[in-house]
């Protein structure tokens, strides 16, 4: 049997277009959520200091119905809230576990993330060893690995 190196080369090119690209994409999607589920728990961390420092008589104001449509809403009771954790459940919160919870689910969604980048750092090194193999197979010289 001859030795085909242009087999080896398309099993490497379809490794890195199907295999490690993809995972990378799906590894920074994934990043992207929960940095945007980060940044709505920072939000409301923010909205919920504030409505701590106004007094504790009913609030008034305005609920999202959904496609711009906004109701007036009067809130007669501001100690508690409903706070979503997750597959549809809710739960009745002070502000004082409001913000611990608060703080713990953005300590996990960091960690995620951290997890995440090291895994997107992975692949893409993996990627530049792909891209190097490759060029040495095409007979290129070893200035890839600078890339």
């Amino acid at each position: 049997m001859a030795y085909h190196p242009s087999s080896e080369i398309h099993q490497y090119e379809d490794f890195l277009n199907e295999v490690l690209r993809n995972n990378l994409k799906a590894c920074l999607k994934l990043r992207s959520t929960f940095k945007s589920e980060i940044e709505e728990y920072v939000k409301l961390k923010k909205a919920l200091e504030q409505l701590s420092q106004v007094p504790t008589t009913p609030l008034k104001t305005q609920v999202d119905l959904g496609c711009g449509f906004f109701a007036q809403a009067e809130v007669p009771e501001t100690e508690k809230l409903l706070l979503s954790v997750g597959f549809g459940f809710f739960l009745s919160l002070t502000h004082t576990e409001a913000f611990a919870f608060i703080d713990k689910k953005v300590g996990l969604l960091s960690q995620r993330v951290e997890v995440l980048e090291k895994e997107a750092s992975q692949i893409n090194a993996d990627i530049k060893l792909v891209l190097s193999n490759l060029g040495k197979l095409q007979g290129f010289p070893d200035e890839i690995e600078n890339l």
